[in-house]
């Protein structure tokens, strides 16, 4: 099996959130650079511009994209996000209401961000 290097705790975590991101960690993850803006300019709806943005910084930070359920995300880095887009972060619960658009902006991010996906033995 792939995982048998991780304990049982290690793999319960994987992909999630363990608790509210630090000061330094918002900083570093969820600040949007000039890179993450010029391509949050595209976005019209501000359910849309906050869950790319939110999306952005979660992939940054746990290495994985929270498609399947892309509004389980603490909510001090929502707040983060949508203080630097100037957006109320409850509009957030706007943003599944597509479920292809998590997809679509987790393909435009991985490409944004040079990532590649990884391909199964």
């Amino acid at each position: 099996m792939p995982f048998e290097f991780l304990s049982d705790e290690q793999i319960a975590r994987y992909g999630r959130f363990p608790e509210e991101p630090s000061p330094a960690e918002l900083e570093q993850f969820f600040r949007l650079d000039r890179a993450a803006l010029d391509a949050l300019a595209s976005k019209r709806r501000p359910a849309t511009m906050l869950g790319w943005a939110v999306q952005w910084g979660t992939v940054r930070m746990l290495g994985v994209f929270l498609t399947e359920d892309p509004l389980v995300v603490p909510s001090g880095a929502v707040a983060f996000v949508a203080e630097q887009l100037d957006l109320d972060p409850a509009c957030l619960a706007d943003y599944g209401r597509r479920p292809k658009t998590a997809y679509e902006h987790a393909w435009e991010i991985r490409e944004l961000l040079g990532y590649r996906r990884l391909r199964r033995m």
